[in-house]
C-alpha cells in the first residue's frame, strides 16, 4: 500500500491532526451514516455521493445539511439531521472496527515520546470523536481535542477557529504549527489560521 502522507523534515512547535482520514481510516463508515440519514430525511439519491462527500470533509454535520439545502433546494433540519447521522454512525461503530492510518499515528507516538505538543482539530463534535477514537483503540493518546462544541456556531472549518483554539491550548503559536488534513475545509482553515499543513490522501 502507497503512503497516505508523506511526513515534513522541518520540525514544528505544534502538529495539528484533523482526525477522520487522517488519524483513523473511518471516512466510509461515515459515508454510510450520512447516506442513511439524508435518504431518511427526503434527500435524493443523488446528493451527497462520494465525491461530494469527501470534498465537505471536516466540516461540522449541520453546516454540510445546511451546504446541501442550499445547493440542492432541500428545507431538511440541519440539527436534526446531523443528530441522526451521528446516531447512525455510532450504531455502525459496534460493528466495525477502525484502522488507523499508520504514518500519522507512528508520528503522534514520536511526539509523545519526545514531548511535543500535539493536538486533534476535528469537525466531528465531541461525542463522536470519542467514539471514533474508541473505536481505533488510540483515545488514551491525546489529551487536547477541539471540535465544533468549542467554538460559536458556524466558525468550524473552513473557518480557522478550531485550529487556532488548538494552537492556544497547546501553547504554541500559530505560525509554528502544522496540520495534518486529509479535506480541503481543513485545508482552507489551516491556511487561513496562518499554519502550515500537509495533506493525507
Amino acid at each position: 500500500m502507497n503512503a497516505r502522507v508523506t511526513l515534513p523534515e522541518q520540525t514544528f512547535g505544534g502538529y495539528i491532526f484533523d482526525l477522520d482520514g487522517t488519524l483513523v481510516d473511518s471516512m466510509p463508515t461515515h459515508y454510510k451514516a450520512w447516506r442513511w440519514a439524508l435518504q431518511k430525511n427526503g434527500a435524493p439519491h443523488e446528493v451527497f455521493l462520494w465525491d461530494e462527500f469527501l470534498s465537505h470533509g471536516g466540516m461540522a454535520a449541520p453546516d454540510i445539511v445546511a451546504d446541501l439545502n442550499r445547493t440542492y433546494g432541500l428545507h431538511m433540519e440541519p440539527h436534526t439531521v446531523a443528530a441522526q447521522k451521528r446516531e447512525r454512525y455510532d450504531y455502525l461503530l459496534e460493528t466495525e472496527t477502525l484502522p488507523v492510518i499508520p504514518e500519522t499515528i507512528g508520528l503522534v507516538h514520536r511526539l509523545r515520546a519526545e514531548g511535543i505538543p500535539y493536538s486533534i482539530g476535528t469537525g466531528s463534535v465531541m461525542a463522536g470523536a470519542s467514539a471514533t477514537l474508541r473505536a481505533a483503540g488510540i483515545a488514551d493518546l491525546f489529551s487536547v481535542i477541539v471540535t465544533p462544541d468549542d467554538v460559536p456556531p458556524g466558525r468550524g472549518k473552513p473557518q480557522p477557529d478550531i485550529f487556532l483554539l488548538a494552537a492556544e491550548r497547546m501553547g504554541v503559536a500559530p505560525a509554528e504549527c502544522v496540520v495534518f488534513e486529509d479535506a480541503e475545509p481543513g485545508i482552507r482553515a489551516a491556511q487561513a489560521a496562518g499554519m502550515a499543513y500537509v495533506r493525507v490522501y
